[in-house]
């Protein structure tokens, strides 16, 4: 039965781990320019489908909310408002690390965030690791070591990027008592509200061409909705800290692009770290089974 929902968080970060594809033909755009319209072409599509396609599943939410009492109403309103900042926390300060600090930093933080789900999902929801899934997670913080070797800014701000969606992700475990469709679109739209206005405001005059908003359209869609969406599905019937851990395939896919697509350079270090990641991801899921 666990298997859809392994098959949702699979394709969900292999997914993510193509991002780079569509990416590397806007690099003559500003990163926040395309998180501005990203986030915009999301909140728009994904309105429009909770009011039309699936008006029916958010009545019947929006109904449930209002027949709570004020406590349980106030908490999942708040559980939903605070998701929604660490979504849009997440976005923006990949984003600006990406443009001010290095490229490094983000692709660390892809790393550190699983080790970091594991730790809140043992500490909030009291999820229990077997003696693999510890050595799993050893492996992945050994990985993380060596990647940021000489670069403590990096892991630094790394840390806090996946601190960010980590948060996210156990919440999102811990909150179940609405519709995941509907959840998200209230996550999407909270994030537009923070998010497009200083995207406008630090905006230049900047012309946009038809294949900008084309590509634009394919991330908001292909990898914002879809994948959201099937990260909060697999967290129906997967742990946080597996659907944290298999988050792994994400960057293992964007560094093997990196060498056999785009043909850039890496050193030995840096391909032992991430084979022990793979491993890593092998040992987690292979011993949460058994279990």
């Amino acid at each position: 039965m666990q298997l859809k929902y392994y098959a949702a968080a699979l394709f969900s970060f292999v997914v993510w781990g193509m991002f780079s594809l569509v990416l590397k033909p806007l690099s003559d755009y500003a990163a926040l320019d395309i998180l501005t319209y990203r986030v915009a072409f999301a909140a728009i599509i994904i309105a429009i489908v909770s009011l039309t396609v699936r008006y029916k599943v958010t009545k019947a939410n929006l109904s449930y909310i209002r027949s709570l009492t004020l406590p349980a109403r106030n908490k999942i309103i708040g559980t939903t408002i605070f998701s929604a900042i660490m979504l849009a926390v997440n976005w923006y300060l990949y984003i600006y690390v990406m443009n001010t600090v290095s490229v490094n930093a983000t692709s660390l933080a892809y790393l550190i965030c699983p080790i970091l789900t594991t730790v809140l999902a043992g500490i909030f929801l009291k999820e229990r690791l077997n003696t693999g899934q510890w050595v799993a997670v050893g492996m992945s913080i050994l990985s993380c070591i060596m990647l940021s070797y000489g670069h403590f800014m990096d892991m630094l701000y790394s840390v806090i990027i996946a601190l960010s969606y980590a948060i996210y992700l156990v919440l999102q475990k811990a909150n179940t008592q609405l519709d995941r469709f509907f959840t998200l679109t209230l996550h999407i739209l909270i994030s537009a509200i923070l998010l497009i206005p200083m995207g406008l405001s630090s905006s230049s005059e900047v012309m946009h061409s038809d294949l900008f908003f084309q590509y634009v359209l394919l991330i908001a869609v292909l990898f914002t909705i879809i994948p959201l969406f099937l990260n909060m599905y697999a967290l129906k019937g997967l742990d946080s800290s597996v659907v944290g851990v298999l988050l792994y395939i994400n960057p293992i896919i964007a560094f093997l692009l990196a060498v056999f697509y785009f043909n850039e350079n890496i050193t030995s270090l840096q391909g032992i770290a991430y084979g022990l990641i793979f491993v890593a991801v092998v040992v987690f899921n292979i011993s949460y089974l058994k279990k």
